[in-house]
């Protein structure tokens, strides 16, 4: 799991055209966050030429906080890049 986080703050999320970051209001009030993809073009694994339809996927980072602050604060320490809006 966070290899996969590593490579989807500091390498997959970055390549969205125009990134400003991931929004920082998208906790559910329970200190989960939620973010949708809308292709997994975006990870430098997946070769181009062997997909056969794009497809996006959801994400969910459940965590043990008990306030979104809480919660943001863990992911902001991991490496999430929040928007600054």
């Amino acid at each position: 799991m966070y290899e996969f986080m590593v490579r989807l703050f500091n390498f997959a999320l970055p390549k969205v055209r125009d990134f400003k970051g991931i929004n920082p209001n998208a906790f559910d009030g329970r200190g989960n966050y939620s973010l949708g993809l809308k292709e997994q073009l975006i990870f430098p694994e997946i070769e181009y030429d062997k997909v056969d339809k794009i497809r996006g996927m959801d994400i969910a980072f459940v965590t043990t906080a008990n306030t979104d602050e809480e919660a943001r604060e863990l992911l902001t320490l991991m490496g999430a890049p929040f928007s600054k809006d």
